[in-house]
């Protein structure tokens, strides 16, 4: 039988107590109950399957080394189909073996064609370097697995090409390096069986519509070499998998969802630090622009940083193996040096049982931070979500969850990473002070009782669309018979691309113009980075995506590198660049902008009465104007300060309500405090947004305002942060009803008298949240659900 993790632990120390006891001894430390929900999942046995009749025997005995005598039921029925020339998604849960249903086809298609070859791409360089090794300790003859990614040695690279069988990859090396030099790669392309896309799920928002069109410019380049490869999928549990696989690379996919790979029980809390005395301040000093649970605001809870640094200490104590996830790096780093200085405190030396594990690491320093924590050397370990895909490290005794991950697909792969062996297993959600976990840990029947999101990508984006048609035209003329290949849109893309004077028609088709090839930014992260120089030396210290840069890097913000503090003198938007100098002020930097938004078109809209619901293009024009200082320690304001940077313009997709002066006016809503109750009520749709779609807050934006020139109404619009939209939006459309109920109920069952980080204020607000009106944004959700259809 296949265990069902990705790796074998080893004995390591012994079971601490059991899950149940363990949540008891958490719970009891405080004086109020911090645990608002258990859960208790039950332990599932597996049901193993024959080896398909196709195995050959060489690959089953590789596998038996391994210590797998016969797959699980889910991973024979997607290796059959792909087998058997069938696009497959399997989409099961964490540790659950995906990785034999792929490796079993392609693996043994390797062996019966010595000509054969296959693709495997992956989000991240780490997941595809552990499927190299899985790959490689299979040790079969003429398989010659390789990575081909930017770390790949010049050297290798040619060798790779002409003899590795099988290529582990990612989509921008796919994008960057393979397609644009196909004809170097004709060989392999000619040649090739499988394409497997692991963790598909990841694959959402601008970046997967990107890669939903680099895969169809695979598919275009195996057809002028002759090939149709198959497409193997796999995913976390996802709603609704095979539509989305097949938005993801234009195919017909059948999709294997049935789990039948055994797993011990989980012991699931909710938990809700307590609140602080109203007088008390930030719980702990706020950073200059921290991330994380109280990036601008006063702490109305107890940090969920030093809750889950706490929650660690405890369980590191009681000599359970514990995996803390934490939203953001310095996040990581915080909760495991205050966990470490709370065991040193009890136990000197306990402390030394601790790490942080994050991105920016060497790869040496990850893999013996894994070691370490697989043999028990280290108990606790504080990562980010780096950790969470599919990487060789499950069989914890327990994970902590600092702060919901943005989906319940990423919720329910972190909180898998619990179960050594089959065995029992604690989880802990620790929700931070915000709408959406406030909402689920009063709500567990969101969690726990609702599907998982389906993944939200748009291919027909025309800001994604055209680039990408750019790119294929570049590789090779594009025909009339290649646009159906890439969806909906993509003539009226090409015809703008030709009257910009990016393509020539010709009678055989559409050439590119340009000797150099087209800049295409896969991630679609707003621009070219910008580079952070210390003015005195001259190193660079990092970079800041464009899109964030006017917030992050204006003239006097405070940027933090590796824990060193440094004050911005410059920002060079031309040259992409800019200077700093350390400085460690007692005050943080906290940007203000103004938006305005125009109304360019109208795709959808319901006429409920005194309100209307839309969906459309809109024109978002934005401008950082000044920044205020505030202390530290408290909090306070110290003074605002005017910038002058330019206004950036965005057309992109929004979802917006329309309300009558007169429904408010009966409601309750005086008409001074209309923008009030509107701008309160926006912060928390945007905050509840991702319960509804694989979003962050931090991928969307809003407006409210009293009277808009447009509507000519009360209005308040959520629009998708990046051009040409990502397909949230379409999805609040869709989703209205339970949408703004969630937002509703997350602001009504709030414990706070008038608006808090929990409920309507926002730590992205560029008015410095105010005005808002708690009371009233209420009475706004009631009128519009009270007229809106189900």
């Amino acid at each position: 039988m296949e265990s069902s993790s990705a790796a074998t632990v080893s004995a390591g120390p012994s079971p601490g107590p059991a899950p149940a006891d363990l949540l008891r001894r958490l719970r009891a430390r405080g004086a109020a109950d911090p645990v608002t929900h258990v859960e208790r999942v039950p332990a599932r046995p597996g049901v193993p399957a024959p080896w398909p009749s196709w195995a050959p025997p060489e690959l089953r005995a590789a596998f038996a080394r391994r210590g797998v005598v016969a797959p699980w039921q889910h991973q024979a029925q997607a290796a059959t189909l792909a087998y058997e020339g069938e696009h497959v998604v399997v989409a099961t849960g964490t540790a659950s073996g995906k990785s034999l249903a792929y490796q079993l086809p392609a693996l043994a298609t390797l062996l019966a064609d010595p000509r054969a070859t296959v693709l495997y791409l992956a989000p991240t360089k780490a997941l595809a370097a552990d499927q190299l090794r899985a790959v490689a300790a299979l040790e079969l003859e003429g398989v010659r697995p390789a990575c081909y990614d930017g770390d790949t040695p010049r050297a290798e690279r040619e060798w790779i090409r002409r003899h590795s069988r099988f290529v582990l990859t990612n989509p921008d090396m796919l994008h960057h390096g393979v397609l644009p030099g196909h004809a170097q790669w004709s060989g392999f392309l000619r040649r090739l069986a499988y394409v497997v896309i692991d963790e598909c799920h990841t694959y959402r928002g601008v970046f997967g519509s990107h890669v939903a069109h680099v895969l169809r410019r695979l598919r275009r380049q195996c057809a002028r070499f002759g090939s149709t490869p198959v497409f193997v999928l796999a995913s976390a549990t996802s709603g609704d998998p095979a539509t989305a696989a097949g938005r993801l690379t234009g195919l017909p996919v059948t999709a294997v969802t049935e789990d039948a790979s055994p797993r011990g029980g989980v012991t699931f809390a909710l938990w809700e630090p307590p609140l602080l005395p109203p007088d008390s301040g930030p719980s702990t000093p706020v950073p200059p622009q921290s991330t994380g649970d109280h990036d601008d605001l006063q702490q109305v809870r107890r940090s969920a940083l030093r809750e889950t640094a706490d929650l660690l200490a405890d369980t590191v104590a009681e000599g359970v193996r514990t995996l803390a996830f934490v939203r953001s790096r310095k996040g990581a780093e915080v909760v495991a040096a205050n966990a470490r200085r709370a065991l040193d405190d009890a136990v000197p030396g306990l402390g030394g049982r601790v790490a942080a594990y994050r991105g920016g690491y060497l790869r040496e320093e990850r893999r013996e931070l894994e070691r370490a924590l697989l043999h028990g050397d280290l108990l606790g370990l504080a990562s980010t979500n780096a950790l969470e895909l599919g990487v060789d490290l499950v069989g914890l005794d327990a994970v902590l969850i600092c702060g919901y991950p943005g989906t319940r697909a990423s919720l329910w792969q972190q909180a898998g990473r619990a179960g050594r062996s089959g065995q029992e297993a604690l989880a802990v959600l620790v929700a931070r002070d915000d709408p959406l976990d406030t909402y689920l840990v009063h709500h567990p029947e969101a969690i726990f009782g609702a599907p998982v999101e389906a993944t939200v990508l748009d291919p027909a984006n025309p800001y994604v669309l055209a680039p990408q048609l750019a790119c294929a035209a570049f590789e090779a003329p594009l025909t009339p018979a290649d646009l159906a290949l890439f969806g909906d849109g993509a003539k009226e893309a090409v015809d703008q691309l030709v009257a910009a004077g990016a393509l020539r028609q010709r009678p055989t088709g559409w050439y590119w113009r340009h000797r150099e090839r087209p800049e295409v930014d896969l991630r679609g992260e707003g621009g070219a980075p910008v580079c952070v120089v210390e003015s005195s030396t001259g190193r660079l210290l990092g970079t800041v995506d464009g899109g964030s840069s006017h917030f992050l890097l204006h003239s006097g913000a405070v940027y933090l590198h590796q824990g060193v503090s440094y004050v911005v003198d410059d920002l060079d938007l031309v040259d992409g660049c800019a200077l700093v100098h350390a400085e460690e002020p007692d005050w943080s930097t906290h940007a203000r902008d103004v938006t305005d938004l125009s109304v360019v078109s109208v795709r959808s809209y319901v006429d409920a009465g005194p309100v209307g619901m839309f969906l459309g293009e809109v024109d978002v024009t934005s401008q950082v104007v000044s920044y205020q200082r505030r202390r530290i320690a408290t909090g306070e304001v110290i003074d605002t300060r005017p910038l002058d940077l330019p206004a950036r313009e965005l057309r992109t997709v929004a979802v917006w309500f329309t309300l009558s002066p007169q429904s408010l006016t009966l409601a309750g809503v005086q008409p001074a405090d209309v923008p009030g109750a509107l701008h309160a009520a926006e912060h928390a749709a945007i905050g509840l947004l991702p319960l509804m779609a694989t979003c962050d807050r931090w991928d969307i934006g809003g407006l409210s305002t009293a009277v808009h020139s447009d509507t000519e109404a009360p209005t308040v619009f959520v629009y998708d942060g990046h051009p040409g939209g990502a397909g949230f939006a379409e999805r609040a459309y869709g989703t209205a009803s339970a949408w703004l109920r969630a937002t509703r109920d997350a602001i009504a069952e709030c414990g706070c008298e008038s608006g808090c980080p929990s409920c309507v204020q926002s730590p992205k607000c560029g008015n410095g949240n105010n005005p808002l009106s708690k009371p009233d944004a209420i009475r706004v959700l009631d009128v519009v659900l009270a007229n809106l259809p189900e």
